[in-house]
């Protein structure tokens, strides 16, 4: 049987030029950071001009961090984006938020068994240790404690590790930010593109 297809995103997009770098690559998902602070966040109004920019080429992911459940979904119907990925949410929060837009990708830097589980999102993705910083797992901790159901890798993958990555802790996709930057915040498109095609290359 052959492995199911692997899901790349790229998140922490700023401009057309980026998202357009992403598409040309073949990522399948986009995301925009408007979590105050990083050096990723765009506001509302370029969050859902780059989503418009798009065109339904990808899926567009919000990438959300100290909102409400209540305000991250209204934040992400303003944006106009497929996905309303959620840091730092309890369960409780996951849950209100599933119920008030359509998919949820739920964040965790957690390997707590309960983290690891179902709170209803419609997929998981394993944080960096410390999310933003760019460290990476101990991917060996990964193959010991399995996430439930769909998940994404992310935290210090870049070009030159993510194969490696995929192959030995088998995620279901990987989501790379500053893997691919050549300052905080500035997305380097040679980077975007040897990104996923080393991805892409391990199935």
């Amino acid at each position: 049987m052959d492995a199911a297809p692997l899901l790349v995103k790229v998140c922490g997009l700023r401009t057309e030029a980026a998202i357009d770098a992403a598409v040309a690559a073949g990522a399948d998902a986009v995301g925009f950071v408007v979590a105050v602070g990083s050096p990723r966040f765009v506001d509302a109004a370029t969050a859902r001009r780059l989503v418009e920019h798009t065109g339904g080429r990808v899926t567009t992911v919000l990438v959300t961090k100290g909102l409400t459940p209540e305000d991250a979904a209204a934040a992400a119907r303003a944006a106009g984006v497929d996905v309303l990925q959620v840091h730092g949410f309890d369960r409780g929060e996951v849950e209100r938020a599933s119920a008030l837009f359509p998919r949820v990708w739920r964040a965790t830097s957690s390997l707590d068994a309960d983290h690891l589980g179902s709170w209803g999102e419609e997929l998981l993705l394993i944080d960096s240790p410390r999310p933003g910083s760019g460290e990476r797992w101990d991917l060996g901790a990964l193959q010991v404690r399995r996430p439930e159901g769909a998940w994404l890798l992310a935290g210090g993958l870049d070009p030159s590790n993510v194969g490696q990555a995929i192959a030995q802790a088998a995620p279901s996709g990987v989501d790379v930010s500053s893997g691919v930057e050549s300052a905080p915040g500035v997305k380097d498109h040679a980077l975007i593109e040897r990104f996923v095609a080393a991805a892409r290359a391990t199935r």
